[in-house]
């Protein structure tokens, strides 16, 4: 059994693979580590190409495009290892970026999962959208990082840069070690998302039970981001508010549940007669359809709903930020917060 497993999940993404492979093989080269490629059905010539150009790397084919959530979890029933990295297929690593996060897992039995800090790519300076120096989520259940709040990304100038771990919510799926003994106990990534929001998912579970999440700020990748769907895309509006609803329905303290729904109801329709006025009239239905299929659902979460409540802890998890972050950036102007 290799120690560990980097594990980059790709769907049609050939020419992705060239620019990038390349620079994680240069920059993995940690002993017992093994590099593989879970193909998601594609339909170009990525399987091929990889058999021809990175011999190394292990492929793994899957039939179908399952999306990020089963992908990986089909993915991972065939891996062998310690920990396994979830990587996109558009990121590169610095050198050294593997090595401390090994080490401090290795160090932190407790530990389920840690993430590098993600800088751009387009932007080398910058912190990258999704995942910046680790995750956290406010009251309402919006995510946000340290360095990212909506759309106003800082500049890496190391103010996050401490020596230890920091703490976090969830981690990015884009750049995410896991502990696979701790990812298989809590279940892995909900299939039923197929993408988005499954991430911060899987953590909420870890962190429910007493695991810890962390960003460790020596690691650095860097990140293209929206490789698949871009930002604004209507699919991906909806994916990100319907799994939205369906994580804070499944995890949520039940103290909390009727409140928050309640003022996400109110908060949603808010977003979509913003979408309305600014001209934006697939992204309103995206949002609306987002709630109607999230009431269609919801009773087929309940199950995992009364799982969740009966396995998490009573203790309140810390890095759940009890404010509102649409009121912090939106209202007050805000553009950073300091946790």
């Amino acid at each position: 059994m290799t120690k560990t497993a980097v594990v980059i999940l790709n769907w049609n993404g050939s020419q992705m693979l060239q620019r990038f492979l390349p620079q994680v093989l240069a920059h993995t080269t940690d002993a017992d580590t093994t590099i593989y490629v879970a193909d998601n059905g594609s339909t170009d010539d990525s399987l091929a190409m990889l058999r021809h150009l990175f011999p190394t790397v292990r492929p793994i084919a899957l039939q179908a495009n399952y999306g990020f959530a089963e992908g990986y979890n089909r993915a991972l029933q065939q891996v062998e290892a310690t920990y396994a990295i979830l990587l996109n297929s558009d990121v590169a690593p610095a050198p050294g970026w593997l090595s401390p996060m090994v080490a401090y897992m290795d160090a932190h039995p407790e530990v389920a999962a840690c993430q590098p800090k993600i800088r751009s790519w387009r932007q080398p300076t910058h912190f990258e959208y999704a995942g910046a120096a680790g995750g956290y989520i406010d009251r309402y259940g919006y995510p946000f990082c340290r360095g990212r709040l909506f759309g106003s990304i800082e500049q890496d100038r190391g103010q996050y840069d401490i020596p230890q771990a920091h703490p976090i919510f969830w981690a990015s799926g884009a750049a995410m070690l896991v502990r696979l003994s701790t990812y298989r106990e809590v279940g892995g990534l909900d299939d039923r998302f197929f993408a988005h929001m499954e991430e911060i998912d899987l953590c909420w579970r870890f962190r429910a039970r007493g695991y810890g999440v962390v960003c460790l700020t020596t690691s650095v990748v860097y990140h293209v981001g929206a490789a698949t769907l871009q930002r604004d895309n209507p699919q991906k509006t909806y994916l990100n508010f319907r799994n939205n609803l369906l994580m804070l329905y499944k995890n949520l303290p039940q103290s909390e549940l009727c409140h928050v729904m309640r003022a996400r109801r109110w908060l949603d329709l808010l977003a979509a007669a913003a979408h309305l006025l600014r001209g934006q009239w697939a992204a309103a239905r995206a949002v609306m359809r987002a709630r109607r299929d999230f009431a269609l659902l919801k009773p087929s979460f309940a199950a995992d709903r009364a799982q969740c409540q009966q396995l998490a802890l009573d203790t309140p998890i810390p890095e759940r930020w009890h404010g509102s972050i649409l009121l912090h950036y939106y209202l007050l102007g805000r553009r950073k917060i300091n946790l």
